[in-house]
C-alpha cells in the first residue's frame, strides 16, 4: 500500500486528459460559483483573494523548487509578465467581471469558443493547422454545446442574447487563449515553481485595481458560505486546476488541450442537477454524447502537431 498512491499519482501526471478533466471540472464549479458571488464580492477583490491565497499555497508547497528554478524565471521575466498578465491577471479579473452581468448558461456556452481561438492564435503565431480531424471534433463539440444551452430547441439557442458581461468574458476567452499558445515559451523550469510566480506575479498585477475598488466603495457581503466561496476559488480552480491544464498542454499542445474546455458546459449542466435541482432531461444526454464525441475526434494523436514537450522535472 505504501507504494501505490505514488503510482497512481505518477499515471495521473502523465495522462493529460485525466488532468484535462479535473481542470475544466474544477472551473465549471468556480463558474457557478463565480455567478452566486456577484454582488456578494466584489469581481476584483475576488480575483485578488483568489490568485493571493493560490500564491501563498503554492509557495508553501514548492517553496525548495521555486527557489532553485527562481534564477532561471529571472532570467526570463519578460515573457513571465506577459504570461502571468494574460494567463492570471487579465483572464481571470476581466471573467469575474462579467459575471456580475451576465448568466452562467451564457459563460459556459462562450468557454466553448475557447479551443477555435487557440486554433486561430497558433495559426497566428507559430502558423499551425489543425488536421481536419481536429477541426471536425471541435465542430462536434460546439453542436453538442449549443444542444445544451438551446436546451433542445433552435428557438431557445436564438434568444441568447449577448450583452456586456458577454463580451468582457469573450474578450477574456481571447486572452487566455493566447496565453495557452505561448505557454510553450515559458522557461524550463518545475511545474510548480512556475505557477508560483506566474500567481504571485499576477496577483501584484491585480493589486492597485482591487485598490481601487474597495476605495471606490465596493464590500464583501454575506456570512460562511460566501467566505467558504472565496475558499474554493483559491484551492480548486486556481492553484490545482491550473496546474493540471498547464501539464496537460505540456503533454499534448494547446490545441487538443483548448478542446477539453468543451467539457465546462458538460460538467455544468451536471452540476446544475445536482446543487440547482434542475431536470436531467434528453437534450443534456444528447448534447454531452456530443461534446464527448467531438473529444474523442479532435484528441487523435498527429505527431506533426505535438509541440516540443517541455522535460519532466518533477
Amino acid at each position: 500500500m505504501g507504494t501505490f498512491k505514488p503510482v497512481i499519482m505518477r499515471s495521473l501526471w502523465h495522462s493529460a486528459w485525466s488532468l484535462l478533466a479535473a481542470a475544466n471540472l474544477f472551473w465549471a464549479g468556480n463558474i457557478i460559483l463565480g455567478r452566486g458571488l456577484a454582488g456578494h464580492v466584489p469581481p476584483i477583490t475576488l480575483s485578488y483573494i483568489r490568485w493571493t491565497g493560490a500564491f501563498l499555497i503554492a509557495l508553501a508547497v514548492a517553496w525548495p523548487r521555486f527557489k532553485a528554478d527562481l534564477p532561471v524565471m529571472l532570467r526570463h521575466w519578460p515573457t513571465m509578465l506577459l504570461l502571468s498578465a494574460t494567463g492570471i491577471a487579465c483572464y481571470n479579473t476581466m471573467s469575474y467581471i462579467g459575471l456580475n452581468s451576465t448568466t452562467a448558461l451564457n459563460v459556459l456556452l462562450l468557454q466553448s469558443a475557447t479551443p477555435l481561438i487557440i486554433i486561430v492564435w497558433a495559426f497566428a503565431l507559430f502558423r499551425e493547422t489543425p488536421t481536419p480531424r481536429q477541426a471536425a471534433g471541435v465542430l462536434v463539440s460546439l453542436l453538442g454545446v449549443a444542444v445544451i444551452a438551446g436546451r433542445g430547441s433552435l428557438s431557445v439557442l436564438a434568444q441568447l442574447q449577448i450583452n456586456r458581461g458577454d463580451l468582457w468574458v469573450l474578450s477574456a476567452l481571447g486572452i487566455y487563449a493566447f496565453y495557452c499558445v505561448i505557454l510553450r515559451k515559458r522557461p524550463m523550469v518545475n511545474s510548480l515553481s512556475f505557477l508560483v510566480a506566474a500567481m504571485g506575479i499576477g496577483s501584484c498585477m491585480i493589486l492597485p485595481f482591487m485598490l481601487w475598488e474597495v476605495a471606490s466603495g465596493a464590500r464583501i457581503h454575506g456570512g460562511a458560505g460566501t467566505y467558504l466561496g472565496i475558499a474554493y476559488t483559491a484551492v480548486l480552480p486556481s492553484f490545482v486546476a491550473y496546474l493540471f491544464f498547464n501539464r496537460g498542454i505540456e503533454l499534448i499542445g494547446p490545441g487538443p488541450a483548448g478542446q477539453s474546455m468543451h467539457l465546462m458546459p458538460l460538467f455544468g449542466s451536471v452540476m446544475a442537477v445536482l446543487f440547482l435541482h434542475e431536470r436531467f432531461r434528453l437534450f443534456h444526454a444528447v448534447g454531452i454524447g456530443l461534446i464527448a464525441a467531438g473529444i474523442l475526434l479532435a484528441s487523435a494523436r498527429r505527431p506533426a502537431m505535438r509541440l516540443i514537450r517541455l522535460p519532466n522535472r518533477t
